[in-house]
């Protein structure tokens, strides 16, 4: 077994049970793409197992912190059946669930969700690539499906040495699901969609916003990075008469509404827009429209703190415009999915972007990814989407 040997001082992540060693933290110590090492302190205690990664600045990521365990296949059997029995235990409304969330699940660098009777995962770390087969018959045997879909198509294999893959990893057939949620239809295509097909860290935002248009009785509505329409159908669900969805994607939008149709609302209370959210907006401001409701889900314009300060900018911009374009007591939900943006961070720019507006606003709650995508104590950075609820005074 290869050892890998920490600088002084530098172990005290490991021994909060941090799952990530970085470059600069070595030592000493090599190994393969995605090979097994022991991880240890300066003097030579015994710190963790984990998989190294050669060209990655996170050159170690930690499978366990128990000398005693073994990294072969029963291994991942059990980390895998862990995780599957866990989302059976939680509040899940719906047959699209996160069934692997990295590190959160001592998984680090594989995503898995399952949309109905499909498993969809990503790859994204030398250490799963390594085990991808021995991964690939652990999922369908702690699930009892027959189909699996790689997409291992991110960006951040590179980062590995990796070069994207997608397409069946066992079974084949039709790649279009169908899913149910809160009592909802909504489609997706798992070689097609974003991230593994679809966004389920928003399942329970979408049922709280709807519940908030009802209760609010919001008649205009607008969602802002639609994509494939969740928020507009809970916005109809909820009883808005008028709601419009706006995305750069022409094909996201038509399966948005597609949505509308396949869960049975009046064609006529929704609006579809291709155009560029910013410049949407102003236009709006120009024609003097006001919302009642309005949902911003941007993509991730922060991928990493040192991305922060240009993302804060784009991040008050769009909120500011927002602001201004809803009716007193209208309700913004707004969201942040970079993961160089904490919390903290992301409660100041809307404020300062609520200043900006000359509007102040009740903050009625904060939001986080569905509990399927948990956050573990001993890893903060899981924590990736936040979101705020605000009511203009």
């Amino acid at each position: 077994m290869k050892s890998i040997r920490i600088r002084e001082g530098k172990e005290r992540s490991l021994l909060r049970k941090h799952p990530w060693v970085f470059e600069g933290s070595i030592a000493k110590g090599k190994a393969d793409p995605g090979e097994t090492v022991r991880v240890e302190s300066h003097d030579g205690r015994f710190l963790a197992w984990g998989a190294f990664s050669p060209t990655s600045s996170i050159r170690v990521r930690a499978w366990s912190f128990d000398e005693a365990e073994r990294i072969d296949a029963a291994f991942f059997q059990r980390r895998i059946q862990e995780a599957v029995q866990l989302r059976s235990r939680l509040p899940i409304n719906s047959d699209g669930v996160r069934l692997v969330h990295g590190e959160a699940d001592g998984l680090p660098g594989l995503i898995v969700d399952r949309y109905a009777d499909v498993l969809s995962a990503q790859f994204l770390c030398a250490g799963v690539e390594r085990w991808k087969s021995t991964i690939a018959d652990a999922l369908l045997a702690a699930t009892g499906l027959t189909r699996l879909y790689e997409r291992s198509d991110s960006g951040v294999r590179g980062l590995e040495g990796l070069e994207p893959v997608s397409g069946w990893l066992r079974g084949e057939g039709d790649t279009a699901v169908t899913i149910r949620e809160h009592g909802w239809r909504l489609t997706l295509d798992v070689a097609e969609g974003h991230k593994t097909g679809y966004y389920l860290d928003q399942r329970d935002n979408r049922l709280r916003f709807m519940e908030w248009v009802k209760r609010l009785g919001s008649q205009r509505v607008l969602n802002c990075y639609c994509y494939t329409g969740g928020f507009s159908v809970a916005a109809l669900a909820g009883g808005a008469q008028h709601v419009v969805s706006v995305d750069s994607s022409a094909p996201a939008l038509a399966r948005a509404q597609a949505h509308v149709a396949l869960n049975g609302f009046d064609a006529a209370r929704a609006e579809f827009v291709d155009a560029d959210v910013n410049q949407y907006l102003r236009g709006c401001l120009q024609r003097e429209e006001r919302f009642d409701a309005i949902v911003l889900d941007p993509p991730k314009f922060a991928p990493s703190a040192a991305h922060a300060e240009r993302a804060a900018r784009a991040y008050k911009d769009i909120n500011r415009l927002a602001l201004k374009l809803l009716n007193p007591g209208g309700l913004l939900l707004t969201f942040s999915c970079s993961g160089g943006v904490d919390l903290d961070l992301f409660h100041k720019i809307v404020a300062g972007a609520g200043s900006d507006a000359g509007v102040d606003g009740y903050l009625l709650a904060r939001l986080e990814a569905a509990c399927d995508h948990p956050t573990t104590l001993s890893y903060p950075e899981g924590e990736y989407l936040k979101g705020l609820i605000v009511m203009k005074r």
